[in-house]
């Protein structure tokens, strides 16, 4: 029921921009904007669900809180990165997303760093 209130919400925005691009062009972006902005705020009730998941697997695994830390920013990131360079994108400025989605990936890349020292030090332990 949800994935419906979602689709309808984006339904309207597209419409809503696709006049606003007619009448007032310098409108539009910043409907697609409210729009995106809206929906995250309408889902973000269901990361409470997926964070109290996770939290469970960790406690009942034993896996060390850190690592969880880490795998939550680089979905972030992963998320936040791919709604900016929609959005830059959207406005006709193709190569600014591009360079989003590089500092992005970068990002991920630094963040991963001490998951991939872990993954290291683990198969050192090994050989």
């Amino acid at each position: 029921m949800e994935l419906i209130k979602v689709v309808f919400i984006g339904i309207v925005v597209s419409v809503v921009s696709v006049i606003l691009k007619q009448i007032k062009p310098e409108y539009s972006l910043f409907a697609i904007i409210i729009g995106g902005i809206i929906i995250l705020v309408y889902i973000i009730n269901s990361f409470t669900n997926i964070f109290s998941f996770f939290s469970e697997v960790v406690n009942k695994t034993g896996i060390d809180g850190n690592l969880f830390k880490i795998l939550l920013k680089i979905i972030g990131i992963g998320y936040l990165v791919e709604f900016s360079v929609g959005i830059c994108n959207d406005s006709g400025h193709s190569s600014i997303g591009d360079k989003v989605a590089l500092a992005g990936k970068i990002l991920i890349f630094i963040v991963s760093m001490p998951i991939v020292a872990n993954l290291f030090n683990i198969i050192l332990e090994l050989l």
